[in-house]
C-alpha cells in the first residue's frame, strides 16, 4: 500500500511538472493567435527580423491615429469602423510579427519595439498622434504612450496585467514563473499623461471587470474615464452603436485642450 502510495505520488508530481513544462513551451501559441494576409495596402517597418506590414487608410493629414489589435484580430477587420470614426485622421493598423504578412514571431518586446517604430514614422509625418489598442493591444498601447507624447489614449477591453488573467485562471500554476510576456500595463499606466478613455464590455467573459477596474485605478488622478458598453462581450463590442459613439467622443476629446 506504501508502494502505491508513493507511486502515485510521484506520478502527480511528474503530470504536474509535465503540464507546468507544456504551458511554459507552448505560451505563446496560446496567447498569440495570428490571423490575415498582406493585401500590399500600406508600409512596411524593417525590424531585425523582416518586414512589419501596416495598413493605412487615408493620407494627409495633421493627426496620426495608430491601432494595435487584440491576439486573435486581422487588423484590417477594423478598418472601415475606424476609417469612418476618424475619417480627417489618417489611420495606421499594425500587423504584429507573425500576423498579416509580417515577418518574425510574436513577443512583447518584438511588438513594443515595432509599436515604437511605427510611432516615430507617424509622429514624423503628423503634428499628433492618437494611440487606440484593443485588448492585447491595450498592453502595447499603454506602454507606448507612457514613453511617446500622444494626443490621445484609447483602451477597449484592457487588462491590468496579462500576468494578473493568466494567474486569474491559472492558479494552480506558478504564472509569474512561466509567464514571458508579461504586459503590465499597470507598472505604465502612471506615466501617462495624454486624455485616457477605457472602454469595457458589460459582458466580457475572457477579462473580468476587476482586471480593467484596476488599470483604471493605477493612471494619475484626472486622466482616464471609463465607460461601460452595455449588453456586448469581448468578441462583439464593435458591433455596438455605443461602442462607436464613444470612439467618436475620444477623437474629439483628444482635440480638445486641457
Amino acid at each position: 500500500m506504501v508502494l502505491q502510495l508513493k507511486f502515485l505520488a510521484g506520478a502527480l508530481v511528474f503530470a504536474y511538472v509535465l503540464l507546468c513544462v507544456g504551458l511554459f513551451a507552448f505560451q505563446r501559441k496560446l496567447l498569440y493567435l495570428p490571423m490575415g494576409e498582406w493585401d500590399g495596402k500600406g508600409i512596411s517597418l524593417e525590424s531585425e527580423v523582416g518586414p512589419i506590414r501596416v495598413s493605412v487608410v487615408g493620407g494627409a493629414a495633421k493627426r496620426g491615429v495608430i491601432y494595435f489589435g487584440g491576439n486573435a484580430e486581422d487588423v484590417r477587420w477594423s478598418a472601415p469602423l475606424l476609417g469612418r470614426i476618424f475619417a480627417g485622421d489618417a489611420l495606421y493598423l499594425m500587423h504584429y510579427r507573425g500576423y498579416g504578412g509580417s515577418a518574425g514571431s510574436p513577443s512583447e518586446a518584438g511588438l513594443v519595439s515595432d509599436a515604437s517604430q511605427l510611432y516615430d514614422l507617424v509622429a514624423g509625418q503628423h503634428e499628433e498622434v492618437m494611440v487606440i489598442g484593443r485588448s492585447l493591444g491595450s498592453g502595447i498601447a499603454v506602454r507606448l504612450a507612457s514613453e511617446k507624447k500622444v494626443a490621445g489614449l484609447v483602451l477597449v477591453t484592457p487588462f491590468d496585467s496579462v500576468l494578473r488573467v493568466a494567474q486569474e485562471r491559472f492558479s494552480f500554476v506558478p504564472v509569474g514563473l512561466l509567464l514571458e510576456d508579461k504586459y503590465e500595463s499597470i507598472r505604465y499606466a502612471p506615466k501617462v499623461r495624454a486624455k485616457t478613455l477605457l472602454i469595457a464590455a458589460e459582458r466580457d467573459q475572457m477579462i473580468g471587470r476587476a482586471h480593467t477596474e484596476a488599470l483604471a485605478r493605477s493612471f494619475q488622478p484626472g486622466v482616464v474615464e471609463m465607460v461601460v458598453v452595455p449588453g456586448v462581450g469581448h468578441k462583439d463590442i464593435q458591433e455596438s452603436a455605443d461602442y462607436e459613439v464613444a470612439l467618436r467622443l475620444a477623437g474629439l476629446r483628444a482635440q480638445a485642450p486641457y
